[in-house]
């Protein structure tokens, strides 16, 4: 496959850096990305540098995971308006391990000549003092150069300091370091990345007559204006943790058509045939939201399993009338409150379930679901009210502590569409 044709058609690529096709063709080469421990998880907004590897990788070229222990202390000044907040050396290693693990997922680091590899730029920057740093390659790069750049002139006026200005020159060494210890030729990222990335090729070309190239992707938009990777309760995370595997499938079923045909491009690895294939099928019946569904699948898996992929779809299912109880007591806490947040929910004492009581009781005068018995019997009457997915028919029925879904949680459903969490305290 030809890396660059690849992203070409997946319209993936914003800058290219003349030579750089040709020297993919040429030859399997060594390319990297870096990624700031700024948190302790990933999230969807790291997608596309994560995706370029993968497809790099796919390629039969070599991808490095460049995590920046040393540049993380700093903070790239890059589309901020202000100076980042430190963080400790300790909450950085820590960030450090979890973002490994999740790279993890996305790359083979076991296949041969072009196995990944994950880096921190720590290594080789905890020895170095400032006398070395400055001599041997803050001479090389001018400031007349280093002010040129987006990242930094946008920021002259409101202000700048001196260690987010020299943010661009640690990560050019980072990129001069790889060519000279690991043989990396290439620096990908995104299109706001593109200064610090050819700061690093010009370091190469001036501190060892070298050539490196370099090729960033565009920024991730959303059509309808909101900010991608975003929903109400903020980032959109790969930690399971963070944001269930449920949350992440939703979030992809419910992106913009003209959004999920850009999606399926960047964060999937089907082929063109089968996107334009999915495509041609969404556009005939977009109602069924084919390309929102394929994009969920394959990110959903591609993230978490496709265990989770099930469990996420099986979640959705219980808000559209097809789930079971069985379905519900598999689902773990995270998911189940994932899926009614924003439910009322009434908190009753755990010992009202500990024997048997009414279940009249406990909706009317423990918790108010019903404001009268009269209409808790006229809705069972009805056929309206359902306990974790199974239909009332008995006015007499009574719950206990075996009829809470993790052993906490009850689901009361008023009719079709109206939930009600009981949870025991």
């Amino acid at each position: 496959m030809n890396f660059v044709e690849e992203l070409k058609w997946r319209e993936m690529i914003h800058d290219l850096m003349p030579g750089t096709e040709e020297q993919l063709q040429k030859e399997a080469t060594t390319g990297y990305i870096g990624f700031d421990p700024t948190a302790d998880s990933l999230h969807i907004g790291n997608l596309v540098p994560i995706m370029l590897l993968v497809h790099f990788q796919r390629c039969g070229h070599k991808p490095i995971a460049l995590v920046g222990g040393a540049t993380g202390m700093i903070g790239d000044p890059s589309g901020r308006a202000e100076e980042r907040q430190f963080l400790s050396e300790d909450q950085l290693k820590y960030n450090l391990s979890c973002i490994k693990k999740q790279l993890e997922k996305f790359l083979d680091f076991n296949c041969g000549h072009n196995s990944a590899e994950i880096v921190n730029n720590y290594d080789w920057f905890k020895e170095m003092g400032i006398l070395h740093f400055l001599r041997d390659t803050g001479k090389h790069i001018t400031v007349n150069y280093m002010t040129a750049k987006d990242s930094v002139r946008k920021r002259l006026e409101t202000g700048i300091s001196f260690t987010e200005f020299s943010y661009q020159l640690i990560q050019g060494y980072d990129f001069y370091w790889l060519y000279k210890n690991k043989n990396c030729k290439i620096q990908m990222g995104g299109s706001d990345q593109w200064g610090n990335i050819v700061t690093g090729t010009e370091l190469i070309r001036r501190k060892e007559n070298g050539e490196a190239f370099a090729l960033t992707a565009p920024l991730v938009e959303r059509s309808d204006g909101k900010k991608f990777g975003k929903s109400e309760e903020g980032n959109i995370w790969l930690d399971a943790g963070k944001t269930s595997p449920y949350k992440l499938y939703q979030y992809w079923l419910n992106v913009p058509d003209l959004d999920a045909e850009k999606y399926i491009r960047f964060f999937t690895c089907l082929s063109r045939e089968e996107i334009d294939s999915l495509i041609v099928e969404h556009q005939k019946t977009p109602h069924l939201r084919i390309l929102q569904k394929k994009v969920a699948e394959e990110v959903t898996t591609l993230v978490h399993s496709k265990e989770d992929l099930k469990t996420a779809i099986d979640a959705s299912d219980i808000l559209f009338g097809k789930g079971t109880t069985e379905t519900l007591k598999k689902l773990d806490e995270l998911t189940f409150l994932s899926i009614f947040e924003g439910v009322p929910m009434y908190e009753v004492n755990y010992n009202t379930f500990k024997n048997q009581v009414a279940l009249m009781d406990l909706l009317v005068e423990k918790a108010a679901v019903f404001e009268s018995k009269g209409e808790f019997r006229r809705l069972i009457q009805g056929g309206g009210l359902s306990i974790n997915k199974e239909k009332i028919d008995n006015t007499e029925k009574t719950v206990s502590d075996k009829n809470l879904l993790n052993n906490k949680y009850m689901l009361v459903q008023k009719g079709k569409k109206n939930y009600y969490l009981i949870k025991s305290i």
